[in-house]
């Protein structure tokens, strides 16, 4: 990239387990670009509430909480560092009860507001990939490139379930695996409902269903699109 093209915007959004984190830290890491993962921010609030015994259906108290926070994202080779109030918190964020808690916080408006402006004030002169379930709608809507990934339940909860086989060691395989497909349809359901932005592709988003696809085949289907976006820049 020649130093005077101007660095791009790029807005992934998607349900829980499409692949979104993974196609931003490539995108990302091919073109130099911040990867901002929004979900580990609501993660890192979650786990603070948990912590704090906050709950996640008390708005005004999460908002206050969200008010005394410190929440940064570090990038790496391999993906974000996630700290909270200066603490290494990358791997504790991703255990569940965490991420059913995580789901919870994100519902609440004010709270959304407060992460949007957060969010917002990580991008400057562009260069950045973000990712989460509203940034082309509500966080970036001007976003330069906009991808809404999408896969069918079933191969979501598959994903998620070999990205964490052994953390139900109680349950079965099958029943474990039938649990994670569950969860992930009830997440579906609070996502796509939340009367705050809720899940939808932006009008102007290209819809990529990678339930039949390999992580591959996607990653070269956005890199066409952004290597067409910075053409278009130039």
């Amino acid at each position: 990239m020649s130093e005077g093209t101007r660095k791009l915007v790029i807005a992934i959004d998607g349900p829980a387990g499409a692949g979104k984190s993974t196609l931003a830290s490539r995108i990302a890491r091919k073109h130099g670009y911040l990867n901002i993962e929004t979900g580990a921010m609501y993660r890192a609030l979650a786990l603070k509430a948990v912590r704090n015994d906050v709950s996640v259906d008390d708005e005004p108290a999460l908002l206050r909480l969200a008010r005394q926070s410190s929440i940064q994202l570090q990038p790496q080779i391999d993906g974000n560092r996630v700290l909270l109030d200066s603490e290494n918190v990358s791997e504790r964020i991703r255990e569940q009860d965490v991420t059913d808690a995580a789901s919870r916080v994100s519902v609440h408006p004010s709270v959304r507001e407060w992460m949007v402006a957060r969010q917002r004030e990580m991008v400057a002169q562009g260069g950045v990939v973000m990712e989460g379930r509203d940034i082309g709608t509500a966080v970036f809507p001007d976003a330069d490139v906009k991808i809404f990934l999408d896969a069918s339940p079933e191969v979501r909860g598959s994903r998620r379930f070999q990205q964490h086989q052994g953390g139900m060691p109680h349950l079965k395989q099958d029943a474990a695996h039938a649990r994670v497909v569950a969860d992930m349809r009830e997440r579906d359901q609070r996502d796509r409902n939340r009367a705050n932005s809720p899940l939808v592709a932006a009008e102007d988003a290209v819809v990529i269903d990678s339930t039949a696809m390999t992580l591959d085949e996607v990653i070269a289907q956005v890199e066409r699109i952004v290597e067409q976006r910075l053409a278009a820049k130039k």
